[in-house]
């Protein structure tokens, strides 16, 4: 029998060659009087020929390997040396490197791989003119968000060790460190909504995307912001509500995903507070972005000193509730689901789709998830209250009181 690897692995470099050709060729780049290095057949005759040197490095003939593809960088280099003379634009040859890289991928065998480079290559070609257009929009506050936001993930993240440090669950400065990156990050986004959608529109899709994460984080941060802007406070407000009845479809796909028949239990606990923060999202939606006036951007895109604050009452939080724990005991799986939700659901979801495995049935385990919800809608709600102005405590705590009665009622009728 044939093997077809190899020469499955050839073609894929020599089409993601023919991709990237197309694209240059299109562009204008591969004629007229200020052509560049290729179109549509050089680049695919240099994907294909390095295809083959991957190829070739399989069977361990590496150096005839190592020959065609310094042959096809000799050859990228010095289309550039003759082009640079009329002007300095390498974008065409470092296209070609790209496409280089890609076929060698393919020809090892990492299809995947060369697929999604010259994908994420094509298309970075294809939309110049908006990334150009993005680019120009980025004023220097932004920039230097960005760039300290890279160096908190990259630089501080990796340094920070795991712990747990001390008694009751103890402090865990990576895990702290995560939860500033997300507050500074869900901040970040929101501004960048804003900019593009205008407040009304931004929070509220900010706070549809952090509710994906953590509807309590997103809590934290617009209530702390609505005090700064008290302008945007209802359309924080939308956000807030948004990532709250994101909690909901969350719980349930985790649970599909980890034991189906805790799911299936758990559906009827969360159809209504569901459909009510579905109902207040279209009621509240257009209000929000017509009613909002015109406010300054933040000068801070980031918000790092209330993010730190809010890590450290997160902090607090757990070691009080650890130590609650330790001193009174559990009283049960209903009571541990309340007092875990009331930090984080998710660890609830988990520790909850395992109970079945242990001889707990699925209903007991569902009503352990909804008492958790339920936590936690109040607590979301004491957050609104307590750090929201006005106009955001009393959205807020409004439908979030409605939610927590909702599962209330659906536990009494159900038990």
């Amino acid at each position: 029998m044939i093997d077809t690897g190899p020469l499955l692995g050839i073609v894929v470099a020599a089409l993601g060659g023919a991709a990237v050709g197309v694209e240059r060729q299109r562009s204008g780049h591969a004629s007229g009087r200020h052509a560049r290095f290729g179109g549509v057949r050089t680049f695919t005759l240099l994907g294909g020929l390095s295809g083959f040197a991957g190829w070739l490095a399989t069977r361990h003939l590496i150096g005839f390997a190592v020959v065609l593809a310094a042959g096809a960088v000799a050859l990228v280099i010095a289309g550039y040396v003759a082009a640079s003379r009329r002007g300095v634009d390498a974008t065409t040859e470092a296209a070609a490197l790209v496409v280089i890289a890609a076929g060698l991928a393919a020809g090892l065998g990492w299809l995947a791989l060369a697929s999604g480079v010259i994908a994420v290559s094509t298309l970075l070609l294809v939309e110049k003119s908006r990334l150009h257009a993005l680019v120009a929009r980025i004023d220097d506050e932004e920039l230097r968000a960005a760039a300290r936001f890279g160096v908190m993930a990259i630089v501080i993240l990796p340094l920070l060790p795991e712990g747990p440090f001390g008694p009751f669950g103890g402090i865990r400065p990576r895990a702290l460190w995560l939860l500033v990156l997300f507050f500074t990050g869900l901040s970040f986004s929101g501004y960048l909504a804003r900019r593009l959608f205008g407040a009304g529109r931004g929070y509220p899709l900010a706070g549809l995307l952090g509710g994906v994460i953590s509807s309590t984080n997103v809590t934290f941060t617009f209530a702390r912001l609505s005090r700064h802007e008290p302008r945007l406070s209802r359309a924080l407000a939308v956000g807030t509500i948004g990532a709250c009845t994101m909690l909901f479809p969350r719980v349930l796909i985790a649970l599909c995903v980890l034991d189906l028949t805790v799911a299936r239990a758990l559906l009827p606990y969360v159809v209504a507070p569901f459909a009510a923060g579905v109902l207040a999202l279209v009621l509240w939606w257009r209000v929000s972005a017509t009613v909002v006036p015109a406010a300054e951007m933040p000068s801070n895109p980031l918000q790092i000193g209330p993010a730190l604050q809010m890590a450290a009452m997160f902090q607090v939080v757990l070691l009080a509730v650890d130590g609650a724990r330790h001193f009174f005991g559990e009283g049960g799986l209903l009571i541990s689901g309340a007092v875990l939700g009331l930090t984080d659901v998710d660890a609830l979801t988990i520790a909850m789709s395992k109970m079945p495995a242990a001889g707990v049935t699925p209903v007991i385990a569902a009503e352990a998830i909804a008492m958790g919800v339920l936590a936690n809608c109040l607590m979301k709600a004491g957050i609104a209250v307590a750090l929201g102005t006005p106009p955001f405590r009393r959205l807020t705590s409004a439908l979030l009181a409605a939610m927590a009665l909702a599962i209330a009622v659906a536990i009494g009728v159900l038990r």
